[in-house]
């Protein structure tokens, strides 16, 4: 792969070779260091998760007001990242990204020292917000350093930081839990602060910032470097039908991947009757599944769909919800044949999650890669109010069956919104949507 643009000056073979060289370093350099530092902003959200079967006993606090919690986070972060994708395409994704880490890990250190639902719930919005200075950055970093026509294979690499984040934090938790629900955010924000350390040694903004030339495929003649803000959003985000179809399909695949990401442990405890730190080990494990089916998921929208991640997500979200209705039927006691299956959901779930934002931000090009996704992301975060509030309403009204039935009716939407994404282009450079 040449990354270099091919417009400018010829260069020298020499000069040529060392950019080549350059690029390949920074390129590793910048995928590795997001990698670890959106893995740490789940080391900072998903702890909640395991923590809240102990919340719920120690502190009396119900189902709907935990579920009231992830819906308030989620909401609020859906928005925090489209609101901070707009922002993070136009300032340095370097210490945007680093602030964002900091702050979350803040936010969890005073979580854990408080004891009132009322503390709780505003700190949680909080971290929501601050959460959404997550991604975005990523987005930025991720289109101006790697070429439209690798960027699914790229970002699919880059998407393992969801599950490696989630998977290593709910085991951490699971055995914190035991001894103490507060240290569940104590350590995570210890060592995401560490992380941010790291982050600002490690990370750089774009080629350009470094002295080197735009990635090849990315050059647009409609836009010069002042085009106004709304020109550009309306122009590569808002006017795209394709890029609003897959942000309601997002909702619907938060809906599967949140709703058993933010429940599970909850779940495996109370209805399949396992133990709490097996069941962060069969969390973990759906997560680590969820990495293979990225990585794969990346491949085939390269090599086989040329690009069209729409269509690998239909595949991907069919073959979710037979997994899903395969697990709902399992009965109680089977622990090792509903890993394999909670796993399989796992490897599906993770392709449409990961191939969404990389749809969008190629649909909407490097310059509004993050905007694009974020608005993909506010639909996505959205789901909460089913898969968080929602779904605690209804197990307790209707029990466990009900709610984990509403994740395979989700799972079928979805698939029906990908299907209606068929047609749309790979990419939005030169003009094509």
């Amino acid at each position: 792969m040449n990354p270099v643009a091919s417009a400018g000056a010829p260069m020298a073979a020499a000069n040529l070779d060392e950019v080549r060289r350059q690029y390949r370093y920074w390129q590793m350099r910048i995928l590795l260091a997001t990698i670890a530092g959106y893995a740490l902003f789940y080391f900072v959200r998903k702890n909640l998760s395991v923590a809240m079967p102990v919340m719920e006993h120690d502190l009396g606090i119900s189902k709907k007001q935990l579920g009231l919690f992830l819906t308030l986070h989620g909401s609020l972060y859906g928005v925090a990242r489209f609101a901070n994708g707009i922002l993070a395409d136009r300032v340095n994704g370097r210490w945007f990204m680093v602030s964002g880490l900091c702050l979350c890990a803040a936010v969890n250190v005073l979580f854990g020292l408080s004891s009132s639902v009322l503390a709780f719930g505003i700190l949680w919005m909080a971290n929501g917000w601050f959460q959404g200075m997550g991604f975005p950055p990523c987005a930025r970093l991720m289109t101006h350093w790697f070429p439209p026509k690798v960027l699914a294979t790229k970002m699919s690499i880059w998407n393992s930081s969801h599950s490696i984040g989630a998977g290593l934090v709910v085991v951490l938790c699971g055995y914190l839990a035991l001894r103490d629900w507060r240290l569940c955010f104590h350590v995570p924000a210890a060592l995401a602060m560490l992380g941010a350390i790291g982050l600002a040694l490690a990370l750089r903004d774009t080629p350009e910032s470094m002295g080197l030339p735009p990635v090849e495929g990315t050059h647009d003649s409609r836009f010069t470097a002042g085009e106004p803000l709304g020109r550009t959003l309306r122009s590569l985000v808002f006017s795209n039908r394709y890029i609003w179809l897959l942000s309601f399909a997002n909702f619907f695949v938060y809906t599967v991947r949140y709703g058993i990401l933010d429940w599970g442990p909850t779940f495996l405890k109370q209805s399949r009757h396992v133990e709490l730190s097996k069941a962060g080990w069969m969390m973990a494990a759906f997560e680590a599944s969820g990495i293979v089916g990225m990585l794969v998921s990346g491949w085939l929208t390269d090599r086989v769909f040329c690009g069209r991640g729409a269509r690998a997500c239909l595949v991907y979200m069919l073959l979710c919800m037979g997994s899903l209705l395969l697990f709902w039927r399992l009965p109680p006691g089977s622990t090792a044949l509903s890993t394999v299956v909670l796993c399989t959901a796992g490897f599906f779930i993770y392709g449409p999650q990961c191939l969404i934002g990389i749809a969008s931000a190629n649909l909407a090009t490097k310059r509004a890669a993050a905007a694009a996704a974020g608005l993909t992301g506010l639909f996505g975060y959205l789901s909460t109010i089913v898969s968080g509030v929602g779904v605690g309403m209804l197990v307790q009204q209707r029990g466990w069956n009900a709610g984990f039935l509403m994740f395979v009716v989700a799972a079928l939407l979805g698939a029906i919104l990908f299907a209606c994404c068929w047609p749309a282009a790979a990419h939005g450079y030169g003009g094509r949507s």
